[in-house]
């Protein structure tokens, strides 16, 4: 346990200080050395290896932490070479389609047209700092990879930005470097990987022995399980592939930045899920549905009391957000981004606690039909709500897709196991919400000019701490006194009492 937990406080701290490095440079370095289109650009691409890369590992990542267990050294070898073949399998694919592709984007997004032939190679880059990754942390080695990930890229790239930002580089020069920032973390991966485990050439030979037909018949009956599941939370990397071909490059830029506000809404739930997942697959695995139940809505609550809150902060400073960034008049046609998409983001953080209770269970494989649909959904939603909103029409699809399929999802839990996770304390949470909107309203219309008489960085920034401190201290007083989280009084009542 001493392991566990340092190598999870390590990399909570690796996350955090990742937001952190990845809210300045977005914020402060993207958005004064790159175009809108140059933002695009990066976001296509690198959202666009991610999904293939994610398909390309047949599901071997999950496979690797479910099985070294049981198969030791052994599973090393396979999580090695059947990434491989689905990475080959997606390459074909890739090469098969360029000239449609290429077609496609070179029409409102030329510039992400000109350096398609790069997917492939981003891909592999993508895929292998990946797998080397999930290998360590089955040995309980996550803190260095975590780094890697989380500021290695960030910081790779922050070297980029500024020297194409300073001219000292030419746009193509820029872009191989940013490519090949992916392709040090994944050595980099690899020489840690290499430093903590002996690889030999047995861990590639195929045992008959041990290998039997049952054992391969388990791996990839779950293996292909999770290759189809991985869709589903991969969902928002479907838009800017979208966007980028439907909008354009520039447009997607602009969507890059709201998204990447509205994704602050639902960092919490990393940290509770990851709490609350062994807790429930345990209660499921006992049977005792009276606790499933209690666990559920208890997460259910908290997630959407914390991800209401966090969304209503930032809606409330939006406008002096982008007020202070770099080109920030460029960049303001996402607001309607960030509120769609910011809700989206709630309703997923609140409900996601639904999946893993109906994956734990036996009918796990009925995630599939619920994958299909959401998959399906953000498909045919992107296809035509783009064509009528635009980018704000690519983050209603997304909401669209969530609300179809925890709608479906919820009803099957509740007709199936009697698992449901609504309570009364949650319309409570949406009344108190609604309210503190409300207020905000109030303040902006009356006393937001009075603060702002004489326009300036200072006084927006006055208005909005003032706001934020004032709005944030009600609705927390509002909370306790209306007892919406018993748990959250016992925690404000210690800390009183100290």
């Amino acid at each position: 346990m001493g392991v566990i937990a340092r190598q999870s406080i390590k990399g909570a701290l690796a996350n955090y200080l990742g937001v952190a490095i990845g809210f300045v440079i977005t914020f402060f370095v993207l958005t004064r050395y790159l175009t809108e289109e140059e933002v695009g650009l990066t976001r296509v691409m690198v959202d666009a290896a991610m999904l293939f890369s994610c398909l390309a590992q047949l599901g071997t990542n999950a496979s690797t932490v479910r099985f070294f267990p049981h198969y030791g050294n052994r599973v090393f070898g396979l999580s090695l070479l059947l990434p491989l073949a689905g990475f080959l399998l997606v390459g074909v694919l890739l090469l098969a389609f360029h000239g449609p592709l290429v077609e496609l984007y070179s029409v409102k997004s030329p510039l992400i047209a000109d350096y398609f032939y790069l997917l492939p190679m981003l891909t592999f880059f993508a895929l292998y700092m990946t797998v080397f990754e999930t290998n360590a942390s089955v040995l309980m080695r996550i803190t260095v990879p975590k780094m890697v990930r989380e500021v290695g890229i960030r910081v790779f790239n922050l070297g980029a930005y500024l020297l194409y930002g300073y001219r000292l580089i030419s746009l193509d020069v820029f872009v191989w470097l940013f490519c090949g920032s992916y392709a040090l973390a994944m050595l980099l991966n690899l020489f840690y990987l290499l430093r903590i485990v002996k690889f030999d050439l047995s861990v590639f030979r195929f045992d008959r022995c041990f290998f039997t037909r049952e054992r391969i018949r388990e791996t990839g009956r779950y293996t292909f399980f999770m290759t189809a599941t991985v869709l589903a939370g991969n969902i928002p990397l479907i838009n800017s592939l979208f966007l980028g071909a439907k909008a354009g490059a520039a447009l997607t830029g602009v969507y890059a930045i709201a998204s990447y506000i509205a994704n602050v809404v639902e960092v919490p739930y990393r940290s509770l899920g990851a709490i609350s997942r062994p807790v429930v697959a345990t209660a499921v695995k006992e049977g005792n549905w009276d606790e499933v139940n209690r666990l559920t809505r208890q997460v259910s609550l908290h997630q959407l009391l914390v991800s209401l809150t966090i969304f209503y902060v930032i809606w409330i400073n939006l406008d002096t957000l982008y007020a202070f960034i770099p080109n920030g008049a460029s960049y303001a046609g996402g607001v309607g981004v960030v509120l769609i998409m910011g809700l989206a983001k709630v309703f997923n953080s609140s409900f996601s606690i639904a999946t893993d209770v109906l994956n734990y269970s036996r009918h796990y494989s009925r995630a599939l039909l619920f994958i299909a649909l959401l998959t399906l959904s953000a498909i045919g939603l992107n296809t035509w709500l783009i064509s009528l909103w635009g980018i704000d029409g690519s983050a209603a699809a997304t909401l669209f897709s969530y609300l179809l399929y925890f709608a479906a999802l919820l009803t099957y839990l509740w007709r199936r196991l009697r698992v449901c996770l609504f309570s009364t304390a949650q319309l409570k949470v949406v009344a108190l919400m609604a309210a503190v909107f409300a207020l905000n309203a109030l303040w902006t219309a009356l006393l937001t000019p009075l603060i702002t008489h004489h326009p300036s960085h200072t006084t927006l920034l006055a208005d909005a701490a003032l706001k934020t401190l004032v709005m944030g201290a009600a609705l927390l007083v509002a909370v306790y006194a209306w007892r919406v989280s018993p748990t959250l009084n016992q925690m404000i009542d210690k800390r009183i009492k100290r």
